[in-house]
């Protein structure tokens, strides 16, 4: 058995994985898939270092099966297929105590502040494992986290059937915004620069663009009827995106800021006076968006077979990073925690 361990700046171990008997409210769960999020790129660059106790076990979008069960956990047992939502809240603070645990003052995100999904074993709170529909392969439950992301970020957004979605950036979680806003009955239309991440997006029947042949504001009002978009998810994180994120929106229309910003990023204030705008950060998600992503996955209606581009032993963990920070031909990267 085996682990991940990041050890600093694009520092990658693997090394044996030591199995941690469950304590009270604990379950040890049997890792078998685990994908490579923006989040663990930015960890693997270095940009999280200031959060992270070195070395640690990175990855949070595990799945796999229930090995052990500890003292006073009931409703699971040996074999159960799980799926973790990978952060922990204080309870106390008064975020938590508005009911928005999942943005707590002390929030711990599991693989950065906590060992993560990347090992062949795995301890957790008990009170964040999900069951999973016997009939899901876990390949396939690997992506109930990022799914939960999307599902979040759309309720945020209070996105509506038949309303105008401009999804900017279509990596994986710009796809699954894109792909779960579809299924809601929205009309969508995703901004992309990489040639096999908009071929791909295209076969899976989304309506993309490439913002750099210029255009797509045009394309935006054409398709509303002059309005503009009513929902603007803006993904990618870097200042073109956030440059992009106030010229096609309506107004009163609703931007969600879904990207990571490694730093601060210029934005046309102007217009979100102008057009009374709506601005909203989403950050991970809520018990209620898992349970959906769950469900969206088991149903399949989200397209697994083809997000999944690679899976890798976990000794090719290095590799999907670098694939990850390179713009490789890939979407979704799984790393195969038994291999």
């Amino acid at each position: 058995m085996k682990a991940a361990y990041y050890g600093g700046s694009r520092q990658i171990e693997i090394r044996p994985c030591v199995p941690v008997t469950p304590g009270e409210g604990q379950i040890r769960v049997r890792v078998s898939h685990c994908g490579i999020c923006g989040t663990d790129l930015h960890v693997y660059l270095g940009d999280l270092d200031h959060r992270i106790r070195l070395p640690e076990v990175i990855g949070h979008e595990g799945s796999g099966t229930v090995a052990e069960v500890g003292p006073g956990v009931t409703g699971f047992a040996a074999g159960d297929p799980v799926a973790v939502m990978p952060i922990m809240s204080c309870g106390q603070c008064p975020a938590c105590r508005a009911g928005n645990y999942h943005v707590c003052h002390q929030l711990k995100v599991i693989g950065i502040e906590a060992p993560g999904a990347m090992q062949a074993s795995w301890t957790v709170p008990a009170n964040l494992v999900f069951p999973l529909p016997a009939t899901l392969d876990l390949q396939q439950a690997a992506l109930v986290e990022p799914v939960a992301v999307a599902c979040h970020d759309i309720r945020m957004g209070e996105l509506r059937a038949g309303e105008y979605a401009l999804v900017l950036g279509g990596g994986p979680i710009g796809a699954l915004i894109a792909l779960v806003a579809k299924h809601k009955g929205a009309r969508v239309l995703v901004t992309e620069i990489n040639p096999f991440r908009i071929a791909m997006l295209r076969r899976l029947g989304l309506e993309v663009v490439d913002p750099r042949e210029g255009g797509w504001v045009e394309r935006v009002m054409e398709e509303t009827g002059g309005a503009g978009a009513d929902v603007v998810f803006e993904v990618t994180g870097v200042a073109a995106g956030a440059e992009m994120m106030t010229k096609a929106a309506k107004v009163r229309g609703r931007i969600v800021i879904v990207g990571v910003f490694a730093k601060p990023a210029p934005v046309d204030i102007y217009k979100i006076f102008a057009r009374e705008l709506r601005l909203f950060g989403a950050r991970v998600y809520q018990r209620e968006d898992f349970a959906e992503a769950i469900d969206l996955v088991a149903a399949k209606a989200i397209p697994g077979d083809e997000l999944i581009t690679n899976v890798l032993p976990i000794d090719e963990l290095r590799y999907g990073l670098d694939q990850m920070a390179t713009g490789g031909d890939v979407m979704k990267i799984l790393i195969d925690c038994q291999s």
